[in-house]
């Protein structure tokens, strides 16, 4: 994952349930939080995570977007959606046969469960220039909005 810092994001474009589309391109000018998870496989660190975000004022600014990527289709994150508090408002974008998650090196991460074929759960953070500042594999799963904050900070 070291191999990621401080270059430019791979392009990559994912869509979530409404059907926005989010893209490195349309992307530049916001400092981005993409949080790689095992999704709906991944309860509760990965759910807590997500729901954390898409209520923390700090990832969803005029300048700043979070979004979680998952495998999972949105079908099947429409369930969850209306069994927990704030994921509903979430930013969750699907990864259609993880194909960014292999273009950025999140299937074979530490904290993956089922490594090869899952990402596990990776927080990159990209600058408005759509460069790579800082990578963080967290085998521990916790909520870690705080962190993130801390480094986005350091971005202007």
């Amino acid at each position: 994952l070291d191999g990621l810092l401080n270059k430019p994001a791979p392009s990559f474009s994912v869509t979530d349930r409404d059907g926005n589309v989010y893209s490195s391109d349309n992307l530049k000018g916001k400092k981005v939080v993409l949080f790689f998870s095992e999704g709906l496989a991944c309860y509760p660190a990965c759910w807590n995570q997500i729901a954390s975000f898409a209520t923390d004022q700090r990832f969803n600014t005029a300048d700043t977007v979070a979004l979680s990527v998952v495998l999972d289709g949105p079908e099947d994150w429409q369930k969850v959606t209306q069994k927990m508090d704030g994921i509903d408002k979430a930013n969750i974008v699907f990864d259609n046969g993880g194909q960014i998650s292999r273009t950025f090196g999140m299937m074979s991460v530490t904290s993956s469960m089922r490594q090869g074929t899952s990402p596990g759960h990776t927080y990159v953070v990209i600058d408005k220039q759509g460069i790579i500042r800082y990578v963080f594999d967290d085998p521990s799963m916790a909520v870690r909005n705080d962190q993130i904050a801390s480094e986005l900070a350091k971005l202007n």
